[in-house]
């Protein structure tokens, strides 16, 4: 097979995440708004996005070895399919059932079929592309989901604030059908590997084969992964708690307008990630990865800029701005670091095992996400009227992560 970069498969790969990961941008942006206005309470906000992460987490490494022992072709055709029906059963009962529940639950779906679907799209990339094109084959996946994110939630504000939920989880539901139909004729090697016993032996044996490789076959692996934790809990889990909860209650810059400008925060953010995923292809060559630990550095000081304004300015829209411009560049920075992580992981992983790798390095990084968005929700609600202080712990913790961290990428 043909292996050069932009070959009709890789292409239709592409193609699909263009139109998949642009349903699910406007989902995470409209679902859980939705609740928030409902609510007004951060701390529910916090609690429900962390129940959603869990199926995330537990299903990702069963997503792996499904992308290892299943053509991954059909494991895409067949999630974006279950991601539309989802959505059509949450129309169906969105008037009769208990919202909340409702709501957590349909979340809990969503990103439990995102956390299955991505290893298969990331385990697809070696068997389409060589390996002197894994750099710039992460970069552009990368980049479409920036762009993806990026237009998601834009088009998901506009949409959300001008006819309501129900608008914008119909075009989310088209977008998942017709990806779906277009990902039926892609074509990706697949090669049937033999098992033996019990599912449950080879989900087992599996899992064990990935943690054994990750620390220790490959153990720089294993220390990257807990420091990528440490930024999900202080930092990540930060940033998607405070910009729906600060911009749409605290900055008090009107409902209506502050539910469309949340929705360019998002594309802001998803922006950040587009740069960076650009950026990371076109300097390909001349980034290197004993230097990625600066990367993180870089996003933690981001945050500072965003604490000193909410201490010092009392607009609502020079705040605004100024967050909306630190989670680009946190963005930004951080895109260039995965790009760079993942390229080195596919390419020092064998093809019989790289999916249920990814799928478990994608688990542990995912793990403190949820602890570190209930953790937020409650800060925030404690410190009602001093948020600058939770934003500045958060700068705080992420620096010292980042700075102890970067000798271990001196040693890659």
């Amino acid at each position: 097979m043909n292996k050069k970069l932009f070959s009709k498969n890789f292409m239709m790969v592409v193609i699909g995440q263009i139109i998949s990961l642009f349903g699910n941008a406007a989902l995470r942006f409209a679902l859980p708004l939705y609740l928030l206005n409902l609510t007004g309470s951060s701390a529910l906000y916090g609690t429900v996005t962390a129940c959603a992460f869990l199926p995330a987490i537990l299903l990702s490494p069963v997503g792996g070895i499904v992308a290892d022992r299943v053509n991954k072709r059909n494991v895409m055709v067949v999630l974006d399919f279950f991601t539309a029906a989802v959505i059509l059963l949450f129309l169906l009962f969105m008037n009769s059932a208990n919202l909340i529940i409702l709501l957590t639950v349909t979340l809990m779906l969503l990103y439990g079929i995102a956390g299955a679907y991505q290893p298969s799209v990331q385990a697809s990339i070696p068997a389409l592309v060589n390996q002197e094109h894994f750099m710039a084959a992460n970069s552009v996946i990368n980049t479409i989901s920036s762009f993806a994110s990026f237009m998601g939630p834009v088009l998901g504000g506009v949409l959300y604030s001008a006819y309501g939920l129900k608008t914008v989880l119909w075009v989310c539901t088209v977008c998942f059908v017709v990806s779906a139909v277009m990902e039926i004729f892609i074509k990706i090697p697949f090669y049937k590997r033999d098992s033996d016993g019990s599912i449950w032996r080879v989900v087992k044996a599996d899992f064990k084969e990935s943690i054994r490789f990750i620390w220790k076959d490959k153990p720089v692996i294993g220390k990257s992964l807990l420091v990528i934790c440490r930024i999900n809990l202080f930092l990540s889990a930060m940033i998607l708690v405070a910009l729906p909860y600060l911009i749409t209650e605290v900055l008090n810059l009107g409902a209506a307008e502050a539910n469309r400008l949340y929705g360019f925060a998002n594309g802001a953010l998803a922006a950040g990630g587009l740069a960076g995923g650009i950026c990371a292809g076109i300097f390909a060559d001349k980034l290197s990865i004993q230097k990625s630990g600066n990367l993180i550095i870089a996003s933690a000081v981001c945050v500072f800029p965003m604490g000193a304004a909410l201490i010092l300015c009392s607009s609502g829209m020079i705040n605004y701005l100024v967050i909306t411009i630190c989670c680009f560049l946190i963005m930004a920075f951080s895109t260039i670091f995965t790009v760079q992580m993942m390229s080195f992981i596919q390419a020092e992983t064998p093809q019989s095992v790289i999916g249920k790798v990814i799928a478990v390095i994608l688990t542990i990084a995912m793990c403190a996400q949820p602890l570190g968005n209930a953790l937020y929700g409650i800060l925030f609600e404690i410190c009602k009227g001093f948020e600058y202080v939770v934003v500045l712990f958060s700068g705080v913790a992420s620096l010292l992560t980042a700075v102890s961290a970067r000798n271990i990428y001196k040693d890659f």
